[in-house]
């Protein structure tokens, strides 16, 4: 079975995510974003991203109310302005037809996800949709996949994740998984390290070559 992220691998989003850090720090005089700390909130859940912040900065704001604040600044773009990675629907659309179940695994907030899903029509190529916020995990514990291999009685080798995060590769390949990584702008500085993780020939994955031949 085909597991697939979403930001930065389905959808061109992770440079959304970018901005939006920028302008929220700036509305409490933070002109520039620390690279830890973009290194932390890019590979952690909402709510532990929020506390994080909070705590990094000593904002005057709760974990609820930051990720409501992102939540809203992000809303337009993933209801309409945010596209599709080369080759992504294609990729699925093949999938379909080869047989192949497909299921969205994703940290992204449900509700965003929701629009990106509706608004690119996304939906009626997957079976299933998982995210790490409904599932109670971290995508950066293998945990989340063992339990994702369960609740769909699957082996852990029989499951194939596709993903531009390092981290959440490697958390996958510790639970067992298959991984390929798509290459993503944000991520280019642990190019190396996605091709240790992935193994050979699995990084950079274009989803416009072909399905992976072993399934």
């Amino acid at each position: 079975m085909y597991f697939f992220d979403l930001d930065g691998t389905l959808l061109d989003s992770n440079g959304v995510w970018l901005d939006i850090d920028v302008e929220f720090l700036g509305r409490f005089g933070i002109g520039s974003v620390p690279e830890d700390y973009t290194d932390y909130v890019t590979h952690h859940g909402f709510d532990d991203s929020a506390r994080y912040t909070r705590d990094y900065f000593r904002l005057p704001l709760t974990p609820e109310e930051i990720i409501s604040a992102w939540r809203e600044m992000a809303r337009s773009a993933y209801a309409g302005q945010l596209e599709l990675k080369p080759g992504a629907r294609g990729f699925l659309e093949r999938a379909r037809a080869s047989g192949i179940p497909r299921a969205l695994l994703t940290s992204c907030i449900p509700s965003l996800c929701s629009s990106a899903l509706e608004h690119h029509r996304l939906l009626p190529l997957l079976d299933r949709v998982f995210t790490a916020a409904e599932l109670g995990l971290e995508k950066r514990d293998p945990e989340l996949y063992r339990l994702v291999a369960r609740l769909c009685r699957l082996e852990a080798g029989d499951c194939v994740l596709f993903d531009d995060s390092p981290v959440y590769c490697r958390a996958a390949r510790e639970a067992g998984w298959q991984v390929y990584g798509v290459s993503d702008p944000v991520f280019d500085d642990r190019a190396e390290e996605m091709r240790e993780v992935c193994g050979p020939g699995r990084f950079p994955f274009d989803l416009r070559s072909p399905l992976p031949l072993h399934l």
